[in-house]
């Protein structure tokens, strides 16, 4: 299938899903799933990585980044343009953690050939990170800014905040549900 009529099939599916519609997010996500599994799994190879965990990892990491920030979504974009930046920024991020170099990925990829997310949305999202990372208890907040946005092992934030690297994951972890229960009540809206 051809990546517009991939976006010609999920954009509707997507939008429905958006308006509340369930069954339309499950199959969302089924379809994308399938598209950036393929996606990852080729720029991973291109980067000499072979293992198909690997890519079901950033997968994961991908869908939970698409839920996510969801709200972001501007119904002008394509909606595969966007699912494809998202777990490219994934990928990315993978990469640094990994010790590996995200430079050697090719700038000609799908996601790059369709127009990403406005600048006003992006700030928009960058503010409501902001917003979620101040809402979180200080210790917290630089385990998850060390791990999630500077690319740094859990052991190492956990030695340089002085928790055991086990604390640091619980830590981490439940920073992450607050942020992710922060930002569902934003998009609630009042």
């Amino acid at each position: 299938m051809s990546l517009q009529e991939l976006e010609t099939q999920l954009r509707p599916v997507f939008l429905a899903a958006l308006a509340g519609d369930a069954a339309a997010y499950r199959l969302f996500l089924d379809t994308i799933s399938v598209r950036l599994r393929g996606y990852l799994r080729q720029m991973l190879a291109r980067a000499g990585r072979m293992e198909a965990s690997e890519a079901e990892d950033v997968l994961q990491e991908t869908l939970l980044a698409l839920h996510l920030s969801r709200h972001t979504y501007d119904a002008s974009s394509p909606v595969t343009a966007w699912a494809h930046a998202i777990a490219r920024y994934k990928l990315v991020d993978h990469l640094r953690r990994s010790g590996r170099h995200a430079g050697a990925l090719p700038l000609e990829d799908e996601a790059h050939q369709l127009a990403g997310p406005p600048e006003g949305v992006a700030a928009e999202a960058r503010l409501d990170l902001a917003r979620a990372m101040a809402a979180l208890p200080e210790r917290t907040r630089r385990l998850i800014d060390r791990v999630k946005l500077q690319g740094a092992t859990v052991a190492e934030a956990a030695q340089a905040t002085g928790m055991t690297e086990t604390a640091a994951k619980v830590a981490i972890h439940r920073g992450l549900q607050a942020m992710a229960k922060f930002l569902s009540k934003r998009r609630m809206g009042p």
